[in-house]
């Protein structure tokens, strides 16, 4: 047992209110950091709706097709509202002041809701959905990989410096949300597979990707409320839902194939372009 001096004691508590008082500006969170904090909750919270909502009906027998869907549906709308922190906490650090975690923060905050909580969304469609059980361990490597890449992702964003305006490989939340569109088109078994990992090799890749910022950014998140809208037609069971969720999932995995397209084909054209020009120089160059 520690005897501690009552002197002692007496001259130990000014000294922590001081501590508290003068508390270091790098602990402080900004309004940027509460809004990278709901990107978390939302990530967890969309774990959390796959696994009540899904996963343990599943394995207790007592699965409700309705309950499912608005399970999943909930779900990714979480991931969906994660996107829009995610994108919101980088205009408003910005605009305002950025605390000394913001970027920590940041990327523990994209772990939880563009990695974890997709990865785990595969591994439920794994078990649920898969009949073979060699399939369903198969499932759960594609996890793995997309939660894999989306770390190996993160951590090279940390330490790399790019030119402004782009990403260097597929962004973890335009990576994870298509990786979830992926899954509810319902496609069988091989195709999803080989697209999941596909996702996860663009998240690495070295193709560049444009920030969302201006009018790119307000066509970003008008997308975002159109998906919100047609995953809540196809929760509430509405007339014509279901196509309205195929529909938005196929054009949401249509840009993720396209935009690494439309990136290659700008490099080349701009390689052409560099090398046209160092030959007129050249030739320029060797005029009298």
């Amino acid at each position: 047992m520690t005897v501690i001096d009552p002197e002692t004691q007496a001259g130990w508590a000014p000294e922590m209110e001081e501590d508290e008082d003068d508390m270091p500006l790098s602990t402080r969170l900004s309004i940027a950091d509460t809004l990278t904090l709901g990107n978390a909750i939302c990530g967890f919270m969309a774990v959390y709706f796959t696994t009540t909502g899904v996963l343990i009906p599943h394995l207790t027998g007592n699965e409700d097709g309705g309950m499912a869907r608005h399970s999943a549906a909930m779900a990714v709308i979480l991931m969906l509202l994660a996107s829009v922190f995610d994108l919101f906490d980088g205009l408003v650090a910005r605009k305002l002041r950025a605390s000394a975690m913001g970027a920590e923060l940041d990327n523990l905050s994209d772990l939880i809701s563009f990695g974890l909580a997709p990865a785990y969304f595969v591994v439920t469609w794994g078990m649920v959905a898969v009949a073979q059980d060699a399939n369903q361990r198969v499932s759960v490597v594609a996890a793995v990989v997309v939660l894999l890449a989306v770390v190996l992702r993160l951590a090279r964003f940390s330490c790399v410096t790019l030119r402004d305006g782009i990403f260097q490989g597929m962004p973890s939340p335009f990576g994870a949300l298509t990786v979830v569109a992926i899954v509810l088109l319902e496609l069988p078994f091989l195709p999803t597979l080989l697209a999941i990992i596909g996702v996860a090799w663009l998240m690495v890749s070295r193709v560049e990707y444009p920030k969302p910022r201006g009018r790119l950014a307000v066509a970003m998140l008008s997308w975002i409320v159109l998906s919100m809208g047609m995953l809540a037609a196809w929760a509430l069971d509405a007339p014509g839902g279901q196509l309205l969720l195929q529909t938005g999932c196929a054009l949401q995995v249509v840009m993720g194939a396209m935009i690494p397209l439309f990136a290659t084909a700008r490099r080349v054209n701009t390689f052409r372009d560099n090398r046209r020009e160092s030959r007129e120089e050249a030739r320029a160059a060797q005029l009298p």
